[in-house]
């Protein structure tokens, strides 16, 4: 099999990963891989799946699982530097600076978290050396992660909020820095009614920012206080997004399909009117 054959095939299936609701993701996926096992690991790196959470026996915390915090199959946790299951002695770990931003962006991410996503959340950030860059105080990656599970309640069957923020950081100057940001949304609502019956509101987004901030200990700004900011600002115009456009969209659609009885149409606004009382329920 030719090298343009396996590439024509692998943007075929990621076209076709596009198109599929994140609360289905895995399975398709895997079906995927099945399909065409020599694409396993570029499929595998290149989907965004539902973020998954592990137990750091250590520190009595839940953490998120990424591609950042990955050694085969164990996964290091950002709040006591340990793997779980236990990893190879060869596992790769932050350097002494990286962990450092690590353990306090950690902290600061936490508090960001409970003021924003609340109860059934967790958060994880991730520091990482990038291979093009020698000096990491010259430059590094970043993942930040939150998972939220929406309790079921009333018509809602199943729901939760995936965000990734990956950064990459590179020096222009001694006191400048330009900041890459690729953010990338997934968000799964599963509704159920004995009227209606089952609908799947499900989606994701990705948006890109980049920004040169500088470095001051004056005027107290550091990389976490700069990637914060910036974390800050596109989690606030995703959700607005979301929000004002996705869902409006969908019940745009709703009320505009043609419809041929009254009882039809009443299934129709029961449907819309489950999709507005979990959005108002789940503060999202």
């Amino acid at each position: 099999m030719t090298s343009a054959s396996d590439k024509k095939k692998l943007t075929s299936a990621l076209n076709l990963m596009r198109r599929m609701a994140p609360s289905t993701i895995e399975n398709s996926l895997a079906g995927l891989c099945d399909l065409v096992p020599q694409l396993t690991d570029d499929l595998l790196n290149d989907v965004d799946q539902p973020l998954q959470i592990e137990t750091d026996t250590k520190s009595e915390k839940k953490f998120i699982c990424c591609d950042y915090n990955r050694d085969g199959d164990s996964f290091r946790s950002p709040w006591s530097g340990t793997y779980f299951p236990q990893a190879e002695a060869d596992a790769l770990y932050p350097s002494k600076y990286l962990r450092s931003l690590e353990v306090d962006a950690n902290a600061i991410f936490d508090v960001y978290r409970k003021l924003y996503f609340e109860g059934g959340s967790y958060s994880s950030v991730y520091f990482f050396s990038v291979e093009e860059v020698s000096d990491e105080t010259k430059g590094f990656g970043a993942c930040f992660l939150i998972h939220k599970d929406i309790k079921t309640q009333d018509k809602l069957k199943k729901g939760c909020w995936d965000s990734t923020h990956v950064f990459q950081v590179n020096q222009l100057k001694p006191d400048l820095f330009e900041y890459k940001l690729t953010s990338t949304v997934m968000i799964s609502m599963v509704m159920n009614d004995k009227k209606s019956g089952d609908t799947d509101l499900s989606g994701s987004m990705n948006k890109q920012k980049t920004e040169q901030r500088a470095i001051s200990k004056e005027k107290a700004t550091n990389h976490i206080t700069n990637m914060g900011t910036m974390i800050e600002k596109m989690d606030h115009v995703i959700r607005n997004q979301i929000t004002d456009i996705y869902f409006s969209k969908t019940r745009y659609v709703l009320e505009g399909i043609r419809l041929t009885s009254g009882a039809r149409s009443k299934k129709m606004e029961q449907i819309a009117l489950g999709i507005q009382e979990a959005l108002k329920k789940s503060g999202k």
